[in-house]
């Protein structure tokens, strides 16, 4: 059995380890109200952006001088993994990185042996990792999370966007995890490009009313610049899920984790009962058997 001393230190460790487990909760706590929040009056905007697309589209028929939607034959594709910065967030990061290698040596099993699978990575977790894996990062945006906005977001997008356009890339998927709760994400592929109405159409297998529209200059033009712009709020919503995500996790994981250190302090304060009254018993014997030596 560990000595007094030594149970003393380990509880006044945890002691210390909850405080800042608890702290880190309460920080997590207030970080997610402001990013819930942002992600939950967001996605009706980009729903509603998404169905007029959709609808202006359908009623131009098929677009074949939409570079967007352009199919290519795979010779190298591109996934884009979004983790976050910092770590102590329970399996965010690593349920994220698992399903963008799942979808690489799955989906593209003929290219990722041929090193014809890259990866771009948002969040340094998600970076270094790839990087221990000796896997193909061609784009870091990391300190896109030091000032998350759409006017930085749109530059990430149009590089992808210019990427694809210019044939460096067939096809693009990002991997994120999706906001549902506080204790709850989950991982999502959304496919990015090349465009195929099907897949942008959130009410796929459903009967949609058909929205007819007055278009000022013209319905080409308003497709033109529809398309890009849906393409930037996909990343933007995309990175608000994620953050969010990355909010909810960690205030779960420190919760639990303040939870555990609470459990080990009882467990350590009956352990030191324990030893402190063997100690005393000791010492009673030894001064009983002492005495009774004396007498003799």
């Amino acid at each position: 059995m560990a000595n007094l001393k030594e149970i003393r230190v380990r509880i006044t460790s945890v002691v210390s380890t909850r405080q800042i487990t608890g702290a880190m909760k309460m920080v997590a706590a207030a970080k997610l109200k402001k990013a819930q929040d942002a992600i939950v009056n967001f996605r009706p905007y980009a729903g509603k952006m998404r169905e007029i697309l959709v609808n202006v589209a359908e009623a131009a028929g098929n677009a074949d001088n939409n570079v967007y939607a352009e199919t290519r034959e795979h010779r190298q594709v591109l996934i884009v993994l979004i983790t976050s910065n910092r770590g102590l967030c329970g399996a965010f990061n690593s349920n994220a990185i698992k399903e963008a290698v799942r979808l690489a040596e799955t989906k593209y099993c003929d290219l990722f042996p041929k090193g014809k699978v890259r990866f771009a990575a948002i969040g340094k977790k998600g970076y270094d990792n790839l990087i221990k894996r000796n896997l193909h990062v061609d784009e870091s945006f990391s300190e896109i999370f030091d000032n998350l906005t759409y006017e930085n977001t749109a530059n990430i997008a149009q590089k992808l966007m210019d990427a694809f356009t210019e044939g460096r890339y067939d096809s693009i998927d990002v991997v994120y995890n999706r906001f549902v709760n506080a204790a709850s994400q989950k991982v999502t592929v959304q496919h990015f490009l090349p465009l195929s109405p099907e897949k942008s159409d959130a009410g796929a297998g459903k009967k949609r009313k058909h929205t007819d529209y007055i278009y000022e200059p013209s319905q080409e033009y308003i497709i033109r610049e529809l398309i890009p712009q849906n393409l930037k709020l996909v990343v933007y919503q995309a990175l608000l899920d994620s953050v969010a995500s990355e909010h909810g996790a960690r205030m779960t994981s420190m919760h639990q984790a303040t939870d555990n250190a609470s459990q080990m302090i009882q467990d350590l304060t009956l352990q030191y009962n324990k030893a402190r009254q063997a100690t005393i018993t000791n010492e009673l014997v030894e001064i009983v058997s002492g005495a009774e030596a004396l007498k003799g």
